[in-house]
């Protein structure tokens, strides 16, 4: 069953896994860099900016999930296309993207604007909070616009297996933006200090600059000339596709990030101190999840190029081999993380309530972190051989009853406070990871692989 299609093309071969994961970790872990370096700097003014910030980069990432609509979907079209040596719609799709995250950017950045005030009301933010976090907000919503197109060009890249030169690309971005934070955020010179809008005016600069580089290795490396056509016009025959894999895809991260949001709203309603030490052991539970993501990223542009090809049982391997050595490195890095808190979370704060508190919450990630990764390992699998409706339908009600509800039920109703919340964090995900990682390897995918493989072929007569 898995073999009914030969191909002399098959990537898995050529290319190891580990050889698309570093680029990607290397982007991901200066990427965390500067959140790293925000909050820093931030929480050197007071707890309650921290609070501030880390409130305000949630309601952020949720409006970042709408950008991953297109780059989810655009990715795994074009990966499923060039492994069928479809070139000329994988250029069509590449193309088609723009107009879409142009149109979307702005629909962020306008929604943003007028939906700052009520967010933050809604998330329950004590006013000294909601005055440090508003203009923040709107102030990165530049920053979305920007963000759609390079979330967009990325994932063509990587799609074409060029993922060294976006990691440059990432890279560079990610340091001029730590390079401006520091001036702009703790003032240099006849440069006022501006806190948190710093922050976000080295995030729009930085972005830009990203756009520009991006533009350029479309031109040079993919022989893609873009015209202001394309930046306006919505192709939606050359979408569909990938709106059809990309919009279940964001639905999922969409369901999660609003169950968050519905635990952030139960934390902030405990007080100012519970948030701030929210933020500060989310800042460093990122360092967990870097390599795992990774490895998902890597597995997804593989897995798209295979099912592409119809190498079914190669994908099934692979997905095998990314998932092992995630269980591996996260489970070490988490009990790694919680051994260190103590002392880590002294870069943020000298409160030693809330470093207490935050040690626990790290211990608590370790539980967490085996479910996490077969989240992630193998939900960006089913994505990329287009399963991608399963996560969502079966991953929602997990979410929502388990991370939504239970963050009240066990911090709030049963007094348990933010290791309640937590608690309800680890038990969700290890839900989820068992009924995915039972999707995976149960085959249940494998009538949507052929499905998308045909797909491809007929597109490519």
């Amino acid at each position: 069953m898995f073999d009914s299609h030969p191909t002399t093309h098959k990537p898995a071969e050529t290319l190891h896994v580990l050889a698309v994961a570093w680029p990607l970790l290397a982007e991901l872990v200066l990427g965390f860099g500067v959140g790293f370096v925000g909050m820093w700097l931030v929480s050197k003014e007071s707890d309650t900016a921290a609070a501030a910030f880390g409130l305000a980069n949630h309601v952020q990432g949720a409006f970042f999930l709408l950008f991953r609509i297109i780059s989810m979907g655009v990715g795994v079209v074009i990966t499923q296309n060039l492994g069928a040596g479809n070139r000329r719609d994988a250029d069509r799709t590449a193309l088609a993207s723009l107009g879409a995250s142009t149109w979307l950017g702005v629909g962020s950045a306008l929604l943003l604007l007028v939906a700052t005030n009520p967010l933050l009301g809604a998330m329950q933010a004590a006013a000294a909070v909601r005055i440090m976090a508003e203009p923040y907000l709107h102030l990165l919503a530049l920053a979305l616009l920007l963000d759609a197109f390079n979330a967009s060009m990325a994932a063509v890249m990587r799609s074409h297996l060029h993922t060294r030169e976006t990691m440059l690309n990432i890279l560079s971005m990610h340091a001029l933006h730590i390079a401006l934070c520091f001036p702009l955020m703790r003032g240099a010179g006849s440069i006022p200090a501006l806190g948190m809008i710093g922050f976000a005016v080295a995030l729009a600069i930085s972005r830009a600059f990203g756009l520009g580089v991006h533009l350029w290795l479309w031109r040079s490396m993919l022989r893609l000339q873009p015209t202001w056509r394309d930046a306006v016009a919505i192709r939606w025959g050359s979408l569909r596709s990938s709106v059809a894999i990309g919009l279940p895809g964001a639905a999922e991260a969409i369901a999660y990030r609003m169950a968050i949001l519905a635990s952030v709203t139960v934390v902030s309603g405990m007080g100012t101190t519970e948030l701030a030490t929210q933020g500060y052991a989310m800042q460093i539970m990122n360092v967990i999840v870097l390599s795992t993501v990774a490895l998902g990223f890597a597995g997804e542009i593989l897995v798209g190029h295979l099912i592409g090809a119809g190498e079914l049982r190669q994908a099934l391997l692979l997905v095998r081999k990314c998932l092992f050595w995630g269980l591996a490195v996260s489970s070490t890095v988490a009990v790694l993380t919680a051994l260190t808190a103590p002392w880590t979370l002294r870069l943020f704060t000298s409160d030693a309530t809330i470093i207490a508190k935050a040690t626990t919450l790290l211990w608590i990630t370790v539980l967490l972190e085996p479910g996490r990764t077969c989240n992630i390992v193998v939900i960006t699998a089913l994505r990329a051989v287009g399963d991608a409706r399963f996560p969502v339908l079966a991953g929602s009600v997990s979410m929502i009853v388990i991370m939504g509800f239970g963050s009240w039920l066990l911090g709030v109703h049963f007094g348990w406070g933010l290791t309640g919340v937590w608690f309800a964090y680890a038990l969700d995900e290890c839900v989820r990871g068992g009924v995915m990682a039972a999707r995976w390897f149960g085959l249940g995918w494998v009538k949507q692989a052929v499905a998308s493989r045909r797909l491809v072929n007929r597109s490519a007569i």
